[in-house]
Parts: structure tokens; sequence; C-alpha cells
């Protein structure tokens, strides 16, 4: 089946939170895509609707096995049915987890810079940010793992939350960098929560290791997040897993969840679920392939056109982590002003921590004559900015 991701979407005015925009303005800024998601998901949604009954739902035997095959086939990796647990979300899981694995007061550990939502999850708990900024070499991101230990080793230091593929900068952790992680952690008594929720979202050759296939110890110490929410564009739907090899560790999650009310599915959960699992790969390869065409559409429109820019390489999502720092010292500025003059909403790159304030975040999921537009008005917004500032 051939897949229209051309098609040119319209989202004014359906209660869409990215396009709660103005009529001439463009959001590139949530990680949330602009395609109809996949026939076969539409499909079972639309059966279900057309039972006209909405009632509790019931999680099937289809829902674990559509993970759990999922997993081996495109990620070689075996995830037991035992070790699911079903959460409204990634975020939700994220926060009820750090309520029940952690004390008031602990250190929860981040490598900034990192998905703005863990510092909520952490702070909105009573429980502090440590965080183990990630090293930029002007090019490429990685781990100081002298300064890593230093943290994790910390007396009230325990729980980390690890980002595989990381959101914002797109880095697909290999194995070696995940076990050194993992072997770290074991060694200062401190759980690993990982966020893999883009984890089918990879370009290439480049493979995403799910951090619990790396040893039998770490996956005793991991807890996984994952969902089909951010690959198959259904984040509204609320559906997500919660992946636990460790049986303590995973009634103490379960309790959590149940707890916070965050363990039943909606009316449509378990059929988008399954649908994207068993159903969706070939939409999700002719994703992937639209994809990589933007980037790669991207990259060449800033290399011609704005120098002043540079993409960070990487290896995942859909969403460019683009320093500016020869423009400014101050992207929440830059980005304001690109909206005011231009429409063109991106993501102000303070907001994830670390070195982001001299970078911005792009989300380039959408339709190319879109994509071509937000580009236009991004040159048109630095080279106005720059002017400004003589």
């Amino acid at each position: 089946m051939e897949y229209n991701f051309s098609k040119l979407t319209n989202r004014f005015n359906t209660n869409s939170l990215k396009w709660d925009v103005k009529e001439n303005e463009l959001p590139m800024w949530v990680a949330d895509m602009d395609f109809e998601t996949a026939p076969e998901i539409i499909e079972a949604i639309s059966n279900k609707v057309k039972l006209g009954i909405f009632g509790y739902t019931a999680i099937p035997e289809e829902y674990y096995l559509s993970i759990s095959n999922w997993w081996e086939k495109r990620h070689n990796f075996k995830i037991e049915k035992e070790w699911i647990l079903f959460c409204t979300g990634v975020v939700p899981a994220i926060s009820s987890i750090v309520r029940k694995i952690t004390s008031v007061g602990d250190n929860v550990v981040v490598q900034a810079p990192v998905y703005n939502i863990f510092y909520n999850s952490i702070v909105n708990n009573d429980r502090k940010i440590l965080s183990s900024d990630l090293c930029y070499d002007g090019s490429n991101y990685y781990i100081d793992f002298d300064d890593l230990e230093r943290k994790l080793s910390d007396n009230k230091t325990t729980l980390m939350i690890l980002c595989n593929p990381h959101n914002p900068i797109g880095k697909v952790w290999d194995r070696e960098t995940l076990e050194r992680i993992g072997n770290l952690a074991l060694k200062h008594n401190v759980t690993v929560l990982s966020d893999e929720i883009h984890c089918d979202l990879t370009y290439g050759n480049k493979e995403y290791i799910p951090f619990a296939s790396v040893s039998k110890e770490i996956a005793q110490n991991s807890i996984t997040c994952i969902a089909p929410t951010k690959t198959f564009n259904i984040a509204g739907l609320q559906t997500a897993s919660i992946v636990i090899p460790n049986e303590e560790l995973r009634k103490k999650v379960n309790r959590g969840i149940n707890t916070d009310e965050v363990a039943e599915p909606n009316a449509f959960a378990m059929e988008a679920t399954i649908a994207a699992f068993t159903k969706g790969e070939p939409w999700l390869n002719g994703l992937i392939e639209y994809l990589s065409e933007n980037k790669s559409v991207v990259l060449e429109f800033i290399n011609e056109k704005l120098p002043e820019l540079k993409v960070v390489k990487s290896d995942a999502t859909y969403l460019l982590w683009i320093d500016c720092s020869k423009v400014t010292e101050d992207s929440a500025e830059l980005c304001k002003y690109i909206r005011s003059n231009t429409g063109l909403y991106v993501s102000n790159g303070a907001v994830y921590g670390g070195n982001g304030k001299t970078f911005m975040r792009m989300n380039i999921a959408c339709p190319r004559i879109r994509l071509e537009d937000g580009l236009s008005r991004l040159e048109a917004g630095i080279k106005s900015y720059i002017e400004n500032k003589r």
C-alpha cells in the first residue's frame, strides 16, 4: 500500500494543542506529527466506534503479544508478557515511578539538555534534579562518565532517568554506552528508568538498543517506558507500557500506577496499540523514508541559506536540535522574535536545560510543502534578527 505523507492535513479548530495558534502561524514545536496515522489503526478505531458502546476496557492477551512480537522482530529483544504493565502514557508513568521508587528530597539524575517534562515529574513531586550535563564539542554530544559517576554516587541519588534515544538531541546510545551507564547504576544502587518512546524512529543503519537488553543484571535494575504514540502519531489515545523484568520492582510500580489511577485503558487504547504493532510496520517504514528525506531537505537548506546555524548530527526522532550560538546567546529571545515576525513557532532550547539556551528544537514531521514554508520563515526570521542586532 502507498501512503501519502505529502497530504496537507488541516488541524485548525480541532482542539489540537499544536495547532492552537493564529491563522498566519506555522507550529513546528511540540512532538506531534502532521500526518494521518496508519490506515490500519484508523480502521481498528472506526470498527470500535461502529459498535456504539464505550464501556470499561479490559486488557486482552493480544495487547501483550503485539508488544512482545514487535520488540522481538524489530529490535531483537524478547519482552516477556509478565514484564508488561499498561499505563495511560509515558509521562504519567514517569511521575508515578518517581513517587513510588524514590522518597521526598531524593536526587533524580538526568542528562541535560533533555526532555523538559522530566524536570516537572521530579520537581512537582518534591524530588531534586541532579543533572550530569551532556558535553558538546561543537558537533556532537557525549557523556562525561566521571561526572555521571559522581552524581550517581551521591547517597541521596536513588533514580536516574535515561532518554534512549535522547530527546532533544536525537542521539541513539550504543550498547557500550548503555552498558557503562547500567553498570555504574548497579555499582551505586541507583534504579534506571529508561524513556524509550522514540525508539522506532531511527534512521539508516543506526539501531536502537533497548536498555534492558544489555545484560540480565542491568535488566533487573531497569524500568522501561515504551509506547506506539510517537511512532504512529496517536499520542491523544493515551496508551503506553512499562516494562519491568524485576518482579519486586514491578509489584512496587504496579501499586503506584494503580494508586495514581493511570493503569486502566480508555475505549480505544487496546485497538489502536494492537493494530499499530501488528499491522503498522509498512506505514512506519514509509514514514521513516519520508522523514529522512525531510531531514535532508533541512540540512541542505541550512547549509546553503543559513550557514550561521548548525544542525546537530542525529540518528533518531523527527526533532532537529539546531545550534544558533553564532546568532545569539538567548534562544528564548530568538524564538520569540521569529514567531512574532514570521509566524514560525519552534521550541526554545533553554527549556531543556544544559547548554540549551543557544539551541532551538524544530519538528520536521510534516508534509514537504509545509516544511519548505517553515524553512523560508526560518531564513527570514534569522536574517531579520541578525540585521536588527547590528
